[in-house]
């Protein structure tokens, strides 16, 4: 196929293009929204759409920027073929993925150590009176050490190119020896180890599914798919990403950034922590708050998708070659 062939398919592409960025302008437009909503107060889109509610123009305002660019964005790349817009996006989502590795696993770090020193009653060896009470309220501890050592991941992030999944095994694989090392030795556990554990548990299988979906790693329950055509395998996974994965995470969204009491947002809002108290971790928001990240990377993940099989559906060239997995 010539060069002036594929820009041909490019421009050809660009219902599907607007669709997908479409998608993900409203991602973003909600999510902004939902900061708005939650940390400013500004209305919800649909009480915006109703009238009434005070700053109704606030997220109408955000919804249709984000279109806008959306739009201008994808009639400005006319030429821009299905699979650059699908590495992209997975590129970026690399990257997003990668700093949330780093941030757990500088968060988990610190946290485990601030919490020993609090359970220890050794805060006051090293801070002030002030500071060590400071540490021992997850009011504090959220924003002023967990959100510095979160950005510091994504800045990490920048420079780095490891996924981390493979690191992040061997430090749950490493803190669960210790917990029975310590336990079965000395005697020894306190509920901050088997915190740690969960928190970097969650991290490894809510972060890493998206790229377990680029590397066609999930499991697909699989009579018909392995002996389909290249054409028929991009029909199938089009429609699969729109009907059922970016479906399913958008109900996540939609449920769990469901206004200031949601299952999301309010522990995130509160820096709410686990029922040990004092004697854990300070990181239950956080483990709340991936299940946002899950769904947000999936999405990526599944416009990234579902470019690729459209491409497939349409015999342009680049296909990455995959070994489907029945079971």
């Amino acid at each position: 196929m010539t060069t002036d062939q594929v820009a041909g398919h490019g421009s050809q592409a660009s219902g599907i293009r607007l669709l997908g960025w479409g998608i993900l302008a409203i991602l973003a437009a909600f999510l902004v929204n939902n900061v708005m909503n939650v940390g400013y107060g500004t209305p919800a889109l649909m009480p915006a759409l109703t009238g009434g509610a005070e700053g109704a123009f606030v997220p109408i305002a955000i919804y249709a920027a984000s279109l806008l660019l959306c739009v201008v964005y994808v009639f400005s790349s006319k030429s821009t073929v299905l699979r650059t817009d699908a590495a992209r996006l997975h590129r970026f989502n690399l990257y997003f993925i990668r700093g949330c590795f780093w941030a757990v696993l500088f968060v988990g770090v610190v946290d485990a150590a601030i919490a020993q020193l609090r359970v220890e009653n050794m805060l006051t060896l090293l801070f002030s009176e002030e500071t060590s009470r400071a540490l021992g309220r997850s009011a504090y501890v959220g924003p002023y050490v967990h959100m510095p050592l979160v950005a510091l991941g994504f800045v990490v992030a920048l420079f780095t190119r490891t996924l981390g999944f493979t690191w992040l095994t061997l430090l749950i694989v490493l803190a669960e020896l210790i917990i029975v090392f310590l336990r079965f030795v000395f005697s020894y556990e306190q509920a901050l180890m088997g915190d740690l554990v969960r928190y970097w548990y969650a991290a490894l299988f809510l972060f890493a599914s998206a790229y377990t979906l680029f590397d066609e790693g999930h499991v697909r329950v699989d009579v018909f798919y392995a002996g389909f055509s290249t054409r028929k395998r991009g029909f199938i996974n089009a429609w699969g990403s729109l009907l059922l994965g970016i479906s399913t995470c958008a109900v996540i969204l939609a449920i769990g950034l469901n206004g200031k009491t949601a299952i999301i947002n309010a522990p995130v809002a509160n820096f709410e922590i686990t029922q040990t108290g004092a004697v854990g971790m300070f990181i239950k928001y956080q483990m709340a708050a991936f299940l946002a990240v899950f769904a947000i990377s999936m999405i990526i993940q599944f416009v990234s998708y579902l470019f690729e099989a459209v491409a497939d559906y349409r015999d342009e060239p680049g296909r990455r070659e995959h070994k489907p997995i029945a079971h």
